[in-house]
């Protein structure tokens, strides 16, 4: 009977069940390195949901001690926010970054808890985050140049004398506050403008590095 091995069939089959079970080491390599982009997107994601937070918190107080700010001690002339165009624009402003900072909380949330699958469909959910957060982030820039600059005029005044300084330092505050919440929006910017372009350039919110 001849050898098996002399017409070759035992080799091959040997072969084919050395390749079955070892896996090929390029699959390893996809492997990790789709583990690698995963870790690395879960770290992006819990960054972005902190940036969330604290543009959310800050601008939130800022609309806040906008809308307590009053001196009433004297009501012949009582100074409010009201009577300023600058103030009333501040407090707008951080109102709606806060609302817009909440929701983007609850989608980072969302996408955290669901493995990396997003509230809206992926490329509107990049495109909505990029786009808003642009155009809130120079709102709360605009809003917080302008409640500056009235509360610097105000220093130069009668308004912040006597019992209307507890006024013009609360309108510092207020912001001060503004600009923290900027400045939390525009780093969200930034992170949001990272996934986009890496969506458009690899199909992935997160390249396979």
């Amino acid at each position: 009977m001849p050898s098996p091995l002399r017409n070759g069939i035992g080799t091959n089959n040997m072969v084919a069940h050395m390749a079955i079970a070892s896996p090929s080491p390029l699959r390893h390599h996809h492997h990790f390195m789709s583990t690698v982009s995963q870790r690395k997107m879960r770290r992006l994601n819990y960054l972005v949901l902190l940036f969330r937070i604290a543009a959310f918190s800050f601008s939130l107080a800022s609309a806040v001690f906008t809308l307590s700010n009053s001196n009433s001690n004297n009501h012949s002339n009582s100074t409010s926010w009201l009577n300023f165009l600058s103030f009333r624009f501040l407090f707008a402003a951080n109102a709606i970054v806060a609302i817009y900072s909440l929701f983007e909380m609850a989608a980072s949330l969302w996408e955290i808890l669901k493995g990396g699958s997003t509230l809206l469909p992926e490329s509107a959910q990049l495109w909505f985050d990029f786009s808003h957060d642009q155009v809130f982030a120079y709102m709360a820039l605009a809003a917080g140049v302008a409640g500056a600059a009235e509360a610097g005029r105000l220093k130069q005044g009668p308004t912040c004398q006597g019992d209307g300084q507890s006024f013009c330092i609360q309108a510092d505050i207020s912001v001060v506050l503004g600009f923290a919440g900027f400045l939390f929006l525009a780093l969200a910017t930034l992170s949001s403008g990272f996934r986009l372009i890496c969506f458009l350039a690899t199909g992935s919110l997160f390249p396979m590095m």
